[in-house]
């Protein structure tokens, strides 16, 4: 071996050991030519860069099942919060990211405003149409709310068929345009699988303050003004005030009483006497629940009717004047009126129309008590009819079929019974009081009333005027072909014994 040629070797192991020294330091990419020598040297380049190639492709596929990876638990960590943060109906908001955003917006120093909306009408679609058209429904309003507010607002659905919306940085006239806005995009029907459904929304809302508040009296009090908004009229809107939070108390309380009240016997039936206005003879009687309170006194059913509605007691309230009058009637029966054409009219919240043994009960309450059914007319207020949905017809063509009478009670205070009152299962109208009111002084009023009597007879509807309070208001009744009337001008809820009494007086 020549001088040269040692060199020339020694060269060639310095890069093989510079070669491996790169590979050792994670340089896969790294390679060595080998020489034209083709010695034992070149054979160990040769291994060495094979063993390389095949090193950086399994690194290259470590780090892309790496990458895989990352990118997976990233989508599962965004799902998850995803999921813990929208309704998985609706896509929006959910309770819990509404509560967030709006900490940051206090912290960040802005006075948001909350709304709350419930939407009205939600349960009779449900009831009539199947979960799965409810479901599109709610689907369908949460689109139309992401339309009225800003990209910085907030729309979250709260549960059920109740949503809020938290605004940015709002001041009174603007969180009252929104509501504004909400109740219009809603006043259109929203047609979901070949149904047309409408709904319309009470809206409570809570403005901020520079002092700021709470999350949860934030969503307390604009869920507390909302109430207030259902219990005035369907659609409203309520702008929430201190003395609400009281007033929620007060209810909460009048609940809990109500409850008590139902098993301690607190509450009691009079009767108010329905007149022939051509004999002047009692054919009838409407039963009216009363309350005797150990505090607040006797308390009339405007004070403590919404409170039973809301709080599901409605259904306990009503079967129970039902069987209450059910029984006084067939007492009357047996002692003073015998066969003598009778009936007796309770008050039923249209929300009992859509339980599912409604009308069975009030068959088989008849039947305890050994009366017809035709002994027991069902009453149900105008303006609280909840549109016509299939449970609600078939509810009132059940009770029709059974034999149990019928009635529109303050009928001319709204529209929505006309589509009733056209059908065959609607018996009789009670014309409401502020229509019988100064009819015989006032010829607009006459006109106005005799126009609704037309309407009812060619129905084939039997009209009952209420509240009547003078002898003028009676004879104009008759001028105008009315037959039946109630009212304090004959005589003002009693106990079933002073209406007895009466009733012997009549017969005698």
């Amino acid at each position: 071996m020549t001088a040269h040629t040692g060199e020339d070797r020694a060269r060639r192991l310095d890069e093989l050991a510079g070669f491996v020294v790169e590979l050792a330091a994670g340089r896969l990419d790294a390679r060595l030519h080998p020489s034209h020598e083709s010695d034992e040297i070149d054979a160990i380049v040769v291994g060495l860069n094979m063993l390389a190639e095949e090193l950086q492709g399994l690194t290259h596929d470590l780090e892309g099942r790496v990458s895989e990876r990352t990118r997976e638990l990233a989508d599962a960590h965004a799902a998850l919060e995803l999921l813990a943060l929208s309704d998985p109906l609706t896509g929006l908001a959910n309770r819990t990211l509404l509560a967030q955003r709006l900490r940051d917006a206090e912290a960040s120093g802005v006075v948001p405003a909350v709304l709350v909306l419930d939407l009205d009408g939600f349960k009779a679609v449900n009831d009539s149409f199947g979960h799965a058209v409810g479901d599109a429904l709610l689907v369908a309003v949460a689109e139309r709310l992401r339309g009225v507010v800003r990209e910085t607002d907030t729309v979250a659905r709260l549960g059920g068929d109740e949503f809020a919306i938290l605004v940015h940085d709002a001041g009174a006239a603007q969180a009252l345009d929104i509501a504004e806005r909400i109740r219009a995009v809603l006043a259109a029907p929203v047609v979901v699988q070949g149904r047309t459904c409408w709904v319309s929304a009470s809206v409570g809302v809570r403005l901020g303050t520079r002092q700021g508040g709470s999350t949860d009296d934030f969503l307390r009090d604009a869920d507390t003004a909302m109430y207030r908004a259902k219990a005035r009229s369907r659609g409203g809107v309520s702008v929430f005030a201190p003395a609400m939070r009281r007033e929620a108390q007060a209810r909460t309380r009048l609940a809990d009483e109500l409850r008590t009240a139902l098993i301690t016997g607190e509450l009691v039936v009079l009767y108010q006497p329905i007149m022939d206005l051509e004999t002047d003879r009692v054919v009838a009687v409407e039963a009216l629940a009363r309350w005797r309170h150990p505090e607040r006194g006797f308390l009339t059913p405007d004070m403590f009717l919404s409170v039973a509605e809301d709080t599901g007691l409605i259904t306990a309230l009503d079967l129970w004047v039902l069987e209450t009058a059910a029984a006084q009637v067939a007492r009357w029966r047996s002692s003073v009126l015998g066969d003598v054409p009778f009936t007796v009219h309770v008050n039923v919240s249209p929300v009992e129309l859509r339980a599912p043994r409604f009308v069975e009960d009030i068959v088989d309450c008849t039947r305890r008590h050994g009366l017809a059914p035709r002994d027991v007319t069902v009453e149900i207020t105008e303006h609280r009819l909840l549109g016509e949905d299939a449970l609600t017809r078939e509810a009132l063509e059940e009770l029709r079929a059974a034999g149990v009478g019928v009635a529109i009670d303050d009928f001319g205070t709204g529209s929505s019974s006309l589509g009733y009152a056209r059908r065959a299962f609607v018996d009789e109208v009670k014309i409401d009081r502020s229509l019988v009111s100064d009819l015989d002084v006032d010829e607009q009023q006459m006109r106005i009333t005799a126009a609704i009597l037309v309407m009812a007879h060619a129905f084939d509807l039997v009209p009952i005027a209420e509240g009547v309070q003078t002898a003028g208001e009676a004879d104009a009744l008759r001028q105008l072909g009315c037959r039946y009337a109630q009212g304090y001008f004959w005589s003002p809820p009693v106990s079933a014994t002073d209406l007895e009494l009466r009733l012997r007086r009549q017969r005698a």
